[in-house]
């Protein structure tokens, strides 16, 4: 059995889509909605998918935002406290027709009993090579570090739906899911299974178009993220700084506290 665990912000007009495609792929029998910080239409826009499965789709809403990817840690302990074998991690803001990319992700993460398995969102390699920016440079530096680079190129659970397996699920410190690098970090350090699941053209995602703002501080915060993983593994004190610069992005607003307030009541 599989959870998809789906972090949503300000999603409206997108997130039913998502839910309704979620709903139609057999193999996932829960569905964590982590509303963090949504608007009122992303709320009611939820609220209207939970009513209409109730047994499936379970929505956990916090009003303050959580700052990005931390609402992945909380639905990772949500997922943890059910007899549920895999979490996969979709993004609230697809709307690409990948039901059937998700199935493949789903029956490979299965039949290679994969312990994390990524999502290849760059297959074309004229098209990668073309890419000169600091997050993608930081994400190969990462795997080439790791010795994964051959295996997933730049593929990162920074990118792309993602499955991670309950005994992956139980090793790793909650606050490092909210940290997309440092779990790939974490499972290749502890020799677990990790591997590409499926293909989808980053195109092909359907993800949200923000402004160029938007888009430099997403790449400074996942470059940033792929520093503290390179620092792990080298058991070097965590940074974000390389060559006298600091990527933060939005790492600063990241809510650890409220996280660990969440984690608290769970206990």
């Amino acid at each position: 059995m599989f959870a998809a665990v789906v972090p949503v912000h300000n999603e409206e007009s997108r997130v039913g889509c998502l839910l309704r495609r979620l709903q139609n792929v057999e193999k996932i029998y829960k569905i964590f909605v982590i509303l963090n910080g949504s608007n009122y239409s992303t709320v009611k826009e939820v609220q209207a998918a939970h009513h209409a499965n109730k047994q499936k789709i379970t929505i956990v809403n916090f009003k303050a935002p959580l700052g990005i990817d931390v609402p992945r840690a909380v639905g990772a302990k949500l997922v943890s406290t059910h007899s549920i074998c895999h979490a996969i991690f979709v993004d609230g803001d697809l709307v690409g027709e990948i039901t059937k990319d998700l199935r493949c992700l789903i029956d490979t993460a299965e039949s290679k009993k994969l312990d994390l398995a990524l999502t290849d969102c760059y297959p074309e390699k004229n098209a990668l090579e073309a890419v000169s920016s600091p997050m993608h440079f930081f994400r190969r530096l990462l795997n080439q570090e790791l010795n994964l680079h051959e295996k997933l190129g730049i593929a990162s659970p920074s990118h792309g739906p993602h499955i991670v397996s309950r005994r992956l699920l139980q090793q790793i410190p909650w606050e490092d899911y909210a940290i997309p690098p440092t779990l790939l970090a974490y499972a290749q350090i502890s020799n677990f299974n990790i591997g590409i699941g499926s293909i989808i053209p980053h195109g092909r995602l359907g993800s949200s178009i923000k402004n160029q703002t938007h888009s430099q501080l997403i790449v400074d915060t996942i470059a940033g993220d792929c520093l503290e993983a390179l620092y792990m593994i080298r058991t070097q004190p965590r940074q974000r700084t390389f060559e006298g610069k600091t990527y933060l992005g939005y790492h600063e607003q990241r809510r650890f506290d409220l996280l660990n307030q969440f984690l608290g009541e769970q206990l």
